[in-house]
């Protein structure tokens, strides 16, 4: 069955287990998402499932994007997302929401890390910095020396240096569902998960266990 949702990110909380220990969650309003498109191996070369989330007026979309939305009768959705899948076997138009998951499942969630701004190498890297003694003023956060002699003569592409910081993508592999409320569209998962309070994020089963 497939099993994908998009949602947003509310914040964190805690949740007590059977045993009576309190297990720091991540709550994410998800769903309900309907099914937008689905693509066959026939036709389109390979096989996905497209679903939509987050309605809003539609003022807020283009003719373009309203057109491919009204083909199944959906409601305008700001949010579209693929998923491949081996085998859709969902329907354009149906609906989704939390209880595809249950309390126990392993889940990937998907999101976009906070952004940090243009960093230095202490804050980015952990790097340790130079020494804080020997007449030296200005030097405490640098990088430090990064050339290689006269041969290669330049430094290497991918080397750690300051730079941006945050905003990429990140997945939080693995993790368990931990609470699953059908009524609020809730999701409660264990731990942290990427981005910020409000943040959109992807929900998929694990490809690790």
């Amino acid at each position: 069955m497939f099993k994908g949702l998009i949602g947003r990110k509310v914040g964190m909380t805690q949740v007590f287990d059977d045993e009576g220990v309190a297990r720091p969650v991540t709550v994410i309003e998800a769903g309900p998402c309907y099914v937008t498109q689905v693509k066959t191996v026939e036709k389109d070369g390979y096989a996905s499932v497209q679903i939509g989330f987050d309605e809003v007026k539609p003022k807020r979309l283009t003719r373009g994007q309203l057109g491919h939305l009204k083909r199944n009768d959906l409601p305008p959705l700001r949010v579209l997302r693929e998923f491949r899948t081996k085998s859709a076997d969902v329907a354009e138009g149906d609906k989704l929401s939390v209880e595809i998951f249950n309390a126990g499942d392993r889940v990937d969630v998907i999101g976009t890390s906070k952004g940090r701004g243009f960093a230095g190498v202490v804050k980015r890297y952990h790097f340790a910095g130079g020494p804080k003694t020997h007449g030296q003023s200005d030097r405490w956060r640098a990088p430090g020396s990064l050339g290689s002699g006269t041969t290669p003569g330049r430094v290497f592409k991918g080397k750690r240096g300051p730079g941006r910081m945050g905003n990429e993508r990140v997945t939080s592999s693995n993790v368990r569902v931990a609470l699953v409320d059908p009524e609020r569209n809730l999701l409660a998962v264990d731990g942290s998960v990427p981005g910020p309070k409000g943040g959109l994020v992807v929900i998929k089963p694990a490809r690790k266990e």
